[in-house]
């Protein structure tokens, strides 16, 4: 059946009994395709029963879809023109794992963030009533992404507008009871219908002349509906709920999109699904299969190394063994920033405050003022979400608060919407702030305790990928603001920042260059620049992080402060959002492997 379905509206010639086919035959596809190439698994089978009733109902690219981070949007990507293409998923050049505007008109908004839907659907409601068209604005959020602030603020705005918005709440972490499931669900296609909707607002235009009357019917509503019903933060908000019922359950969700579409004020459907549904491995264990790597046929015999996560996570337990004022903070991210264990064994230690950037950093703020010293552990994109917590919150004060920025610089199949292209150039600028860059497993453990010493904000920045170094753990800490010359050479000296340190040793060995390990972003080691810029005849800086602002210009503005006219060339990223691809494949495209370096010295 699959083969015959390219665009949304052959779907629409199907009925629900072909329609819950087309649903098991989606879901092998997914299984078959995401374990080649990579990709969220779970999330998506979660959602493919969901997908397909939206794509029944409604009608995009007129209707507009709205998907909070972009997770569970494969099914709309094959449902959409894109299926033939799913084998390019999240490979260079390929499709991208999340939606994108660039790709598809069926795409109403880019995703990868999460908790903006609400904002992004709500915006594009209050444009079609604007516009003076009919047009159906449906925003997609899980329970997960409703723990950010973002979507409260929205849900507050939607409820005090009057806007034909419905939001679908895809719940996957609540069970569903098979009574309570029946009832709910026969009620929900009750409320949602004309005949409950028409009776209600005609019975409010009556009430109204009578007020005290009104309000007693409006409680009693409420309450009666709250006895069967998580309804009440959202109807006190000012939407009308409507569910819970079974998000794979595909006739009774067509038949409540049905009746919901007849709606034009905001609204909630809550659906229950189950994350990895269809698939016993991933239901069991939604969050390893959560995102899975492809499945490939080589054995690396070698000792696996270390990542740079694990290494951050090995960190924190073997310090919390004698430091009880450790304090480690995640926003909704414990598995890939290493720190399982480490909640395991400290559980007293440990807190995981969701999907809200902003209150982590804040949090430990907070936790600072009170002489404990808190570790935030952060993608390098998501920290760009708490910029002004980090300012204003930690950096204006000069609290004692360490920053593990991991995920920096290029991330591979992710993409631009995850890659950590600016942190240091957005770090960099703020006052108080030092920033220190490993070049390996056992620098960044030494960082790391020698961030423990410091008064006031550090930041360790690290990339995605294994630490490049078997032992690690060590008591050693290293010498605020000091580079560390690993080759000398002469004419060309190489000024490198964290992982590309082996790039430059590399290209320096042939080049016979002067190679630095600048571990430094902030405060510089302006002694051994000078002593380079002096001692040399050309001066190369690389970095995995924009040009534009980054530690390559740093090294230049303190070069021209002190009016040294030894020539610098920056190698780091472009004036650009960067593309999808393996980390080496992009490191190729964006001129920055030995190679590279090899040219700049020569050029």
């Amino acid at each position: 059946m699959l083969d015959s379905i390219h665009y949304p509206a052959d779907i629409k010639q199907l009925d629900l009994k072909q329609l819950q086919s087309l649903a098991d035959e989606i879901r092998e596809f997914l299984i078959e395709n995401i374990q080649k190439t990579g990709g969220h698994l779970a999330p998506n089978l979660g959602t493919v029963e969901m997908s397909i009733a939206m794509h029944y109902v409604f009608d995009t690219p007129k209707d507009s879809f709205v998907f909070d981070v972009g997770h569970q949007a494969y099914t709309h990507k094959i449902l959409t023109g894109r299926k033939d293409k799913m084998d390019t998923l999240r490979q260079k050049d390929g499709l991208s794992g999340f939606t994108k505007r660039a790709e598809s008109e069926h795409d109403a908004f880019g995703a990868g963030h999460s908790s903006t839907s609400i904002s992004a659907a709500l915006g594009i409601a209050i444009g079609n009533k604007i516009n003076n068209n009919n047009h159906k604005s449906i925003a997609v959020i899980g329970d997960g992404a409703l723990t950010g602030g973002m979507s409260f603020e929205a849900l507050n705005h939607a409820g005090d507008s009057d806007a034909d918005l419905l939001i679908i709440l895809n719940d996957n972490d609540m069970s569903i009871s098979k009574n309570v499931g029946a009832m709910s669900k026969y009620l929900t296609k009750l409320i949602s219908g004309k005949i409950y909707s028409t009776m209600k607002n005609k019975s409010l235009g009556i009430l109204e002349k009578m007020p005290n009357l009104r309000e007693f019917a409006k409680r009693s509503e409420e309450h009666l509906k709250g006895m069967i019903l998580p309804s009440t933060l959202f109807e006190e908000l000012g939407l009308d709920y409507y569910g819970p019922i079974d998000g794979h359950d595909l006739p009774t969700l067509v038949k409540t999109l049905q009746n919901l579409k007849t709606q034009n004020k905001p609204r909630l459907l809550h659906i229950i699904t189950k994350k990895g549904y269809g698939l016993d491995s991933a239901e069991n264990d939604p969050c390893k299969f959560h995102g899975i790597a492809p499945v490939t046929d080589s054995v690396n015999s070698a000792i696996p190394l270390d990542s740079y996560s694990n290494v951050f996570g090995r960190w924190l337990i073997n310090t919390a063994v004698n430091n009880k004022k450790l304090i480690a903070i995640t926003p909704a991210m414990c598995t890939g920033s290493g720190m399982s264990e480490f909640e395991q064994k400290f559980p007293e230690q440990y807190f995981d405050v969701g999907i809200a950037e902003q209150h982590a950093i804040t949090f430990a703020g907070g936790l600072a003022t009170q002489g404990l010293k808190p570790v935030v552990a952060i993608y390098s994109t998501f920290l760009q979400r708490g910029y002004d917590q980090l300012i204003h919150d930690i950096a204006l004060q000069n609290l004692n608060v360490i920053f593990a920025i991991d995920r920096a610089g290029l991330v591979g199949a992710d993409g631009a919407t995850h890659a950590g292209s600016f942190d240091l150039s957005f770090l960099r600028c703020i006052p108080n702030l030092t920033i220190m860059v490993p070049s390996d497993g056992l620098e960044m453990y030494q960082m790391l305790n020698t961030a423990l010493t410091m008064t006031g904000p550090v930041c360790v920045r690290y990339p995605r990928g294994t630490a490049n170094i078997e032992r690690y753990e060590t008591q050693e800490v290293i010498e605020i603001g000091r580079a560390k010359v690993l080759l000398k050479g002469r004419k060309t000296a190489i000024f490198a920042y964290g992982n590309f340190v082996e790039t430059a040793l590399t290209a320096g060995k042939e080049l016979g260059a002067t190679v630095i390990d600048m571990r430094f972003v902030k405060p510089l080691d302006t002694t051994l620049i000078s002593e380079m810029a002096n001692s040399h005849q050309q001066l190369i800086s690389i970095e995995d992080n924009a040009i534009a602002g980054g530690a390559g210009g740093a090294i230049g503005e303190y070069l021209q402060q002190q009016k040294i006219t030894t020539t610098l060339q920056i190698l780091g990223l472009p004036d650009d959002f960067t593309e999808q691809g393996s980390q080496i494949e992009l490191y190729q495209k964006y001129g920055l492997t030995a190679q590279d370096i090899i040219k700049a010295a020569s050029s």
